[in-house]
């Protein structure tokens, strides 16, 4: 967003409000699985929709925020868990008590049009105005005892409109999310129901009898040095995202001998290159270990985990590869990929077992932190298709990267018209410039 544009921006919010279901709901107390209950989830997860003033004959003359508003309603009878609030007992385990209090909402009104935004590149991330499109309400960002979602609808000057939420990640992941986004979809095009219904049974995810560790879990590694590689306290964080087509993944293929060439997903080749474009710029101690998690989505029959459609939480796997800074930095980019593709190979039911038995036997611990990294493949999650009856989103997806995490994004290049991968990062600014280096060597090559 140019300077000027920001300027000019502003948005009137009115008060926020608590949405709660349509109809009365069941009042029980619901328990979380081992796999929703992780410290790594245990934060607020950001995502913004950028729409159009492109309404359907169905819905010329309405008002997006009061379709949206009552349709969430409507669909909060089907996942009225998410009306809830969550609490924690013995061993950090989670529960949700299914008391209907609703989900936070706020409708506001900003005085641009969406084609300005276009304009300055603005609906992609990072958004630099993600604080006023997204409302932190006071008192509801904490994970116990708060709203589990919060929703802003804003009325753009065009008739266009942004829709903003954050979730509480220990309800629901990226695919879980999409599920219910889809839902508000058939409620505010008059369904009586969603399309697939919601599922619980979390206890499809629960520890065995006895609960045992056999697998390695490095994204728990245990750290006695709790320092992190980089502390966000004393650097100026930069935010950028950066685009990969098919020339940037041709380039990267070919630094990779045949066999790895012919091998090699788009995620892992992708992976392999912004963990080690990472760690350099970071410039870590060479013998300092460094992680990089793929998150791995468990549904249907490849990990046999029996999970049924329409199943809304946490089903990610989270295989973690590891080396020294030193090695990841010095050898070629094939080097990456081996590590990558090795650890994603090790993604199995036995894994997803032995990780919920862990969460049972060590009482969900920190994840490591030093020298580590996450990523996380939105690319097939469908976010790009919801469509409330204005016409699909021009962008769907993370306003930001944070810190250690990072997500891969479908992408259409609005000068080329061909889809890539969209990768927002953050780093220290300094870091940042390395960062961009690094990775225009590989990808010019």
């Amino acid at each position: 967003m140019s300077s000027k544009l920001r300027q000019l921006f502003s948005v009137i919010r009115k008060t926020p409000e608590l949405i709660g279901p349509a109809r009365p709901t069941a009042r029980v107390i619901k328990q979380l699985s081992n796999l929703d209950d992780q410290q790594c989830v245990r934060f607020q997860i950001p995502m913004i929709f950028f729409y159009k003033n492109d309404p359907s004959p169905a819905m010329e003359g309405k008002d997006p925020v009061k379709v949206i508003r009552e349709a969430l309603s409507k669909a909060l009878t089907f996942y009225y868990p998410l009306a809830g609030r969550l609490k924690e007992v013995s061993n950090r385990k989670l529960m949700v008590d299914c008391n209907g209090e609703g989900v936070l909402f706020t409708e506001a009104e900003a005085n641009i049009t969406l084609e300005q935004l276009e304009v300055g590149d603005a609906v992609r991330p990072p958004c630099p105005y993600l604080h006023e499109l997204l409302y932190n309400v006071p008192g509801s960002e904490g994970i116990l005892g708060c709203p589990l979602l919060l929703i802003q609808v804003t009325r753009l000057a065009c008739g266009g409109f942004i829709l903003a939420l954050r979730l509480n990640h220990t309800m629901c992941d990226a695919f879980a999310l999409l599920q219910f986004m889809k839902a508000i979809e058939d409620m505010a095009k008059g369904a009586n129901e969603p399309s697939l219904l919601p599922v619980w049974e979390r206890e499809l995810l629960s520890p065995r009898i006895p609960p045992k560790i056999t697998c390695t879990h490095h994204e728990y590694d245990d750290q006695t040095d709790s320092t992190l590689a980089m502390n966000p306290n004393d650097h100026i964080i930069n935010h950028k995202s950066f685009y990969f087509g098919p020339k940037e993944i041709t380039a990267l293929r070919n630094q990779l001998p045949q066999h790895l060439r012919d091998g090699c997903s788009t995620f892992e080749l992708l992976t392999a290159c912004i963990w080690r474009c990472r760690t350099m710029a970071l410039q870590i101690d060479p013998d300092e270990i460094v992680r990089v998690t793929c998150c791995v989505n468990i549904r249907g029959t490849k990990y046999n985990m029996m999970l049924p459609n329409g199943y809304y939480g946490n089903a990610i796997a989270t295989p973690t590869a590891c080396s020294t800074a030193g090695d990841l930095s010095k050898y070629s980019l094939a080097y990456a990929v081996d590590l990558v593709k090795k650890v994603k190979a090790t993604a199995s039911e036995e894994y997803v077992r032995s990780l919920i038995d862990f969460m049972e036997i060590r009482g969900r611990p920190m994840p490591a932190v030093k020298g580590s990294f996450v990523v996380s493949d939105i690319t097939r999650g469908g976010f790009e298709e919801v469509d409330f009856g204005w016409g699909k989103p021009v962008y769907a997806g993370p306003p930001e990267a944070v810190l250690f995490m990072s997500f891969y994004i479908k992408y259409q290049n609005k000068d080329s018209g061909e889809y890539g991968t969209l990768v927002p990062i953050c780093l220290p600014l300094r870091a940042m410039e390395k960062f961009e280096e690094e990775l225009k060597k590989m990808t010019l090559q």
